[in-house]
């Protein structure tokens, strides 16, 4: 591990040295969205900034999870041009026109959409500063519907940090 040197000088200001306490906390809550199966994507950006803002934490991280192995979380400029690149990058990662292992073992037709959801991944954690998520300009929470059919999903969502 680097070191710094004494030119590079690190402080750590502590909670009681800034003069205002602050008090640590968790906030739980569930996104509950209904999806069209297929690559289906929903924006629930809105939700989880409403829920930061509920959740009065102002410095601190926001996880959101969805159990379950078909679906998963990503950022993304989340416009028609873009929803329909990713759609068809994500056919060309995992084809759902090919054979899968699991239709072999199970018969349901979604082997891809294992495979797609192990490849983008379960969940999405972003910052909190000054009680709000700093995406950028064009950034937006995005879960993703890799079923084949449509879906009810209700996302975990944990936020935690200091008030």
């Amino acid at each position: 591990m680097r070191r710094p040197n004494d030119k590079e000088k690190t402080s750590v200001i502590t909670q009681e040295q800034a003069g205002t306490p602050r008090v640590p906390r968790v906030f739980s809550g569930e996104i509950s969205i209904a999806t069209k199966g297929d690559s289906d994507m929903v924006d629930i950006t809105p939700q989880l900034e409403q829920m930061v803002d509920d959740s009065g934490i102002l410095d601190g991280i926001a996880c959101v999870f969805v159990p379950g192995a078909t679906g998963a979380l990503t950022t993304m400029e989340f416009e028609p041009g873009v929803v329909e690149d990713l759609k068809a990058a994500i056919q060309r990662l995992a084809p759902s026109d090919i054979e899968y292992q699991h239709h072999l073992k199970w018969k349901d037709g979604n082997g891809h959409s294992h495979v797609r959801a192990a490849f983008i991944g379960p969940s999405v954690t972003v910052p909190i500063r000054d009680g709000a998520i700093p995406l950028g300009t064009w950034q937006q929470i995005v879960f993703i519907e890799l079923d084949v059919r449509p879906r009810k999903r209700s996302l975990i969502v944990q936020i935690v940090g200091i008030s």
